[in-house]
């Protein structure tokens, strides 16, 4: 999926992640993108940084962040400053399926040093407890 300049999912994408949500239908490819391309020789965000505005963003109902909950799979910073982040979530019927990974891009975008941040949900490997943080299992008190 794409979306429209103003980082906004297009009609037909909102339609379509509303409908299966609506019917607990499982979001099978769904990609989230924000940002915008970076000046050539531009100074690029460090990997830290990427990760601490990853731990920016929550989902509504779990008070821990997607990066400490395991979500976040893999990171690729490319040569000219744009972001691919590989994300899972809990289960394909999620219902935040359409909204973390666009918050996460919009999260990642608004570093300065980035340029068009991609998040695409995967869903292999399936995500278990096991990938939380530490920190994130004592939260959860997951021993």
């Amino acid at each position: 999926m794409k979306e429209n300049k103003d980082n906004m999912l297009d009609e037909n994408q909102e339609a379509e992640l509303l409908q299966a949500l609506a019917a607990q239908a499982p979001v099978e490819e769904y990609e989230a993108t924000a940002g915008e391309s970076l000046p050539k020789g531009s100074k690029l965000a460090s990997k830290e940084d990427i990760v601490e505005a990853l731990k920016t963003v929550s989902d509504p109902e779990i008070p821990i962040n997607i990066y400490d909950m395991g979500f976040i799979y893999d990171i690729r910073q490319i040569e000219n400053g744009d972001i691919e982040i590989d994300m899972t979530l809990t289960a394909p019927t999620c219902p935040v399926a359409g909204i973390l990974p666009q918050h996460a891009a919009e999260a990642v975008a608004r570093l300065c040093g980035v340029g068009v941040v991609t998040v695409k949900v995967v869903w292999e490997p399936a995500w278990s407890p096991d990938k939380m943080s530490d920190e994130a299992k004592a939260i959860l008190e997951i021993f």
